[in-house]
C-alpha cells in the first residue's frame, strides 16, 4: 500500500490512503483520505473534485451530472472522507483531489497532488503462430492489489493463475476469454478471429491466399484490415474473407493478420509467411585490399542474400577450368606471383546458383638486390688516389 502525503502549513494537511489506483471498467473504488487543520476551526464543507471549474471554487463531483446516482460518501468531516464511485467507465480516468474548507476566513485548504485514477478493460491479445499461440490478458495500466486471473474456453473456466499469460496449443473452432477473480462477471471479449494463411512457405512468383475467420455472424456484414509486422496493409480493406498475394517477392515476407474493422483492439494471431528465393547479390571481399606483396596472405569471402541460406559456396580462377576450393571464405597463403589473377565465387541453394563479379588480385614481386664492385683512380695532389666503391644492382 502507498501512501501520499500532502503537507500544508500551521496545522493544514491532506492525506491520501493511495495516490495511484488502476481499476477494471464495470467495478467501483473507494477514495480516501483523512485531514487535519487548526484548532479553533470547525469544517463546514468538504467535498472530492476532478477539475478546477469555471469558477472561483472547483465543483464537488456531486453537482456533475455524469456521477449522478453513482457516489457514495463515508466518514466525518472532522476526521476524514471516503468517496465510493460505481460502475466505472473509462471516461472516470482522471486525478481526484479534495478539498475542505472551515467557519474561519481563509479556511479551506485543497489536498495536491490527488489520486490518480485509471480505469481500464480487459482485452486478449494474441501472439504466436498457427500451433503454438500466448494468450494474454492485457490492460491498459497495471491493476492494483495484484490480481488473479481466471481464463475461460466457451464460457467455461479453464485455469486461474496470477500470470496474465496463458500458453497452450489452442484449437480455432473454441473461444477464450479471461477475468479477474472477484470480478468474473467483467469478462474481456472473445477472441474471434483466425487467420489461415495457404500456404505459409513459398517460392517468388507463387501465389498465397490468407483468409480471415470469425467465431460469430457478424451483423450487419463487417469489413476486415489486414497487417503485416503489426501495421495496416495499405489498400487493405475489404469486406471479402480473402485477401490474396499474387506472384509474392522476398518483400512479402513477414508477420500477417487481421482483425474486424471496428474491432482493431481484437487482431487474429499472427501467421509467417516465408518466401524461399536462390543466391542474389552475390559479391567477393577481399583482406587485405589493394596490391599484395609475395609471401603474404590473403582472404576472400563470398556474401550472398538467399532463402533458405546457401549451403554450398565453390571458388574459380578466371580461366582455370577446375575449381580453386569451397566454403564461404578462400585463403592464400604464401602468395606468389602464379597466383596473380581474377578470382570469382559461386554461391547455391535449392533455389539456385549465382555467381559473383570477379575480383582481381595483384601480386607485387619482391627483386633481389645484387651488390656490384668497382675501382676508380682519382690524381690528388700529385698523388695516385686508389678508390673502391660499390653499388646496388638488382
Amino acid at each position: 500500500m502507498t501512501f501520499s502525503v500532502v503537507l500544508g502549513q500551521d496545522g493544514w494537511n491532506v492525506t491520501y490512503t493511495k495516490n495511484r489506483i488502476c481499476v477494471l471498467k464495470g467495478s467501483s473504488v473507494e477514495l480516501s483520505c483523512s485531514y487535519t487543520y487548526p484548532s479553533g476551526h470547525t469544517v463546514t464543507t468538504a467535498f472530492w473534485f476532478t477539475e478546477l471549474g469555471t469558477g472561483v471554487e472547483p465543483d464537488s463531483l456531486g453537482q456533475d451530472p455524469e456521477y449522478s446516482g453513482r457516489l457514495e460518501y463515508h466518514g466525518d468531516k472532522k476526521n476524514g472522507q471516503s468517496l465510493k464511485i460505481t460502475d466505472l467507465g473509462e471516461s472516470d480516468s482522471a486525478e481526484y483531489k479534495f478539498r475542505f474548507m472551515t467557519n474561519q476566513e481563509g479556511g479551506k485548504y485543497m489536498g495536491s497532488p490527488g489520486v490518480t485514477l485509471s480505469v481500464t478493460g480487459l482485452q486478449v491479445k494474441v501472439t504466436g503462430g498457427h500451433q503454438d499461440k500466448t494468450l494474454t490478458c492485457s490492460t491498459t495500466c497495471t491493476l492494483t492489489d495484484n490480481p488473479t486471473y481466471i481464463w475461460y474456453k466457451n464460457g467455461h473456466k479453464v485455469k486461474e493463475d496470477t500470470s496474465s499469460l496463458y500458453s497452450d496449443s489452442f484449437s480455432d473452432a473454441d473461444r477464450y476469454s479471461c477475468a479477474v477473480k472477484g470480478h468474473e462477471d467483467l469478462h474481456s471479449p472473445a477472441v474471434y478471429v483466425v487467420l489461415e494463411m495457404v500456404p505459409t512457405s513459398v517460392s517468388e512468383s507463387e501465389s498465397v491466399t490468407l483468409t480471415c475467420r470469425t467465431k460469430c455472424t457478424m451483423d450487419p456484414i463487417a469489413a476486415f484490415i489486414w497487417y503485416k509486422n503489426g501495421q495496416p496493409i495499405p489498400n487493405s480493406n475489404t469486406y471479402s474473407l480473402v485477401y490474396s498475394l499474387f506472384s509474392v517477392s522476398s518483400e512479402d515476407t513477414g508477420r500477417y493478420s487481421c482483425a474486424v474493422e471496428g474491432h482493431e483492439d481484437l487482431p487474429s494471431g499472427e501467421e509467417t509467411l516465408t518466401v524461399r528465393y536462390g543466391p542474389r547479390n552475390t559479391s567477393v571481399s577481399v583482406s587485405p585490399s589493394g596490391e599484395i606483396v609475395e609471401g603474404s596472405s590473403v582472404t576472400l569471402t563470398c556474401s550472398s542474400d538467399a532463402n533458405p541460406p546457401v549451403d554450398k559456396y565453390t571458388w574459380y580462377k578466371k580461366n582455370v577450368a577446375s575449381p580453386k576450393a569451397s566454403g564461404q571464405s578462400y585463403s592464400i597463403t604464401n602468395i606468389s606471383s602464379e597466383d596473380r589473377g581474377e578470382y570469382y565465387c559461386e554461391a547455391r541453394n535449392i533455389k539456385g546458383t549465382e555467381t559473383s563479379i570477379p575480383v582481381h588480385i595483384n601480386v607485387m614481386s619482391v627483386f633481389p638486390w645484387v651488390p656490384v664492385m668497382g675501382v676508380g683512380a682519382v690524381l690528388t695532389a700529385g698523388a695516385l688516389l686508389l678508390t673502391i666503391y660499390c653499388t646496388l644492382k638488382r
